[in-house]
């Protein structure tokens, strides 16, 4: 049994420990201005909604948002991406989106095919990862109303071409929503670049942020039918949600304890720099690979060694149930990954891995080299 600290390589699934920071910010909220903002016009309700809005423009530093008021403040990305799907389809309307989505993604659109009638057509993704972009030009057409993707694939780790896909999108008048839950804080998301119509993040997994927070994107001119209806103390005589935003999207209290967390951890990322975080945990990622592709009977899942991914690999053993090797890294080497099929039973299909998961080991920013070889030598006694 290893002594000491816990090793976490769980960060595609919320990142810890957070920066000192993001707590401390937390309790000055909490201690001080605590007060609903945009409920009053008094100096602590004032205080809260400056803190909100902080948080609010660093996000929009970070995407390059011209409008800090483009960017609404939702629960969670699945929340965030409820309110674009939900919001931007209508009855019948056709969608396309890939064979590794989350089932953030897949949930609301098969609900939607079953209550609006809307129609899905996913587009295979390989084993490593590559979109058939042929498939999706094809597939894309007049009638398109949406096209989704996840920027990268929280099962395989590869990265999508978003900007290619951006502009099948749009030449076919469809609208283009990103999902950027394992990209946001950790790897470039540029809404000039993409073109994104809509883009869903995450507060909790690399923007460093608690759980309870993330956010959603939406085009200047872009009108979405509101997910939530309530108060949002502005325009409260009207019968409506008002038109402005970001009041039209975010109805009732928010969250702002979690949210004044969240503006902490993005002036983290943005101080500590997108392209040296994702230099490190792309060497982490390659480190893990070459120790774990030394196992016989072990595969490696997603884009081969020294293809881009995000900071995660997913792999299996061979004769072995990967709950329960998740299950002997935590008891004996307080080693923590995850297991299973990791809400994505599309990206399973597209791995050859459907009725046996697959474990993953997820790095984040302060991941170190010695506790990848820790992984590597568990996993190598396991093995034997």
């Amino acid at each position: 049994m290893k002594t000491g600290s816990p090793i976490y390589l769980d960060h595609a699934a919320t990142s810890w420990p957070k920066p000192e920071r993001v707590s401390q910010s937390m309790l000055e909220i909490l201690n001080g201005p605590a007060a609903n903002s945009g409920r009053g016009n008094y100096r602590m309700a004032m205080n809260a909604g400056r803190s909100i809005l902080q948080t609010r423009t660093a996000l929009a530093q970070l995407l390059e948002v011209d409008n800090a008021n483009d960017i609404v403040f939702t629960s969670n990305t699945t929340e965030a991406l409820n309110l674009a799907i939900k919001g931007s389809l209508r009855e019948g309307d056709h969608v396309v989106a890939t064979m590794i989505e989350h089932n953030s993604v897949r949930r609301p659109l098969e609900y939607l095919k079953r209550i609006k009638g809307i129609q899905v057509d996913y587009i295979p993704v390989s084993a490593q990862g590559v979109l058939d972009l042929a498939e999706l030009k094809e597939r894309v057409t007049s009638q398109t109303r949406l096209v989704v993707c996840a920027h990268s694939s929280n099962l395989l780790g590869s990265i999508l071409p978003v900007e290619e896909i951006g502009k099948i999108a749009h030449a076919a008048g469809a609208l283009l929503l990103i999902d950027a839950a394992q990209t946001i804080g950790c790897y470039p998301v540029d809404v000039k670049q993409t073109g994104a119509d809509m883009i869903a993040f995450p507060g909790h997994k690399s923007l460093l942020g608690p759980q309870g927070t993330g956010g959603l994107y939406i085009r200047p001119d872009l009108e979405l039918e509101p997910l939530l209806h309530g108060g949002t103390g502005s325009q409260s005589e009207a019968v409506e949600m008002p038109k402005v935003r970001p009041d039209q999207y975010e109805a009732g209290t928010l969250n702002t304890v979690g949210i004044a967390g969240l503006g902490a951890g993005v002036r983290t990322v943005m101080e500590y720099g997108i392209e040296r975080i994702y230099q490190h945990e792309w060497q982490l990622t390659q480190q893990l690979m070459q120790g774990l592709l030394e196992i016989k009977g072990l595969t490696c899942l997603g884009p081969e060694l020294g293809v881009p991914r995000t900071g995660l690999v997913a792999f299996t053993l061979e004769g072995w149930d990967a709950a329960e090797v998740a299950f002997r890294l935590d008891r004996h080497y307080q080693i923590s990954v995850r297991a299973g099929y990791h809400c994505t039973p599309l990206g399973h299909m597209s791995a050859g891995t459907t009725g046996r998961g697959a474990v993953r080991a997820s790095v984040g920013y302060s991941t170190t080299v010695q506790e990848i070889e820790a992984l590597i030598s568990a996993m190598k006694q396991i093995a034997q």
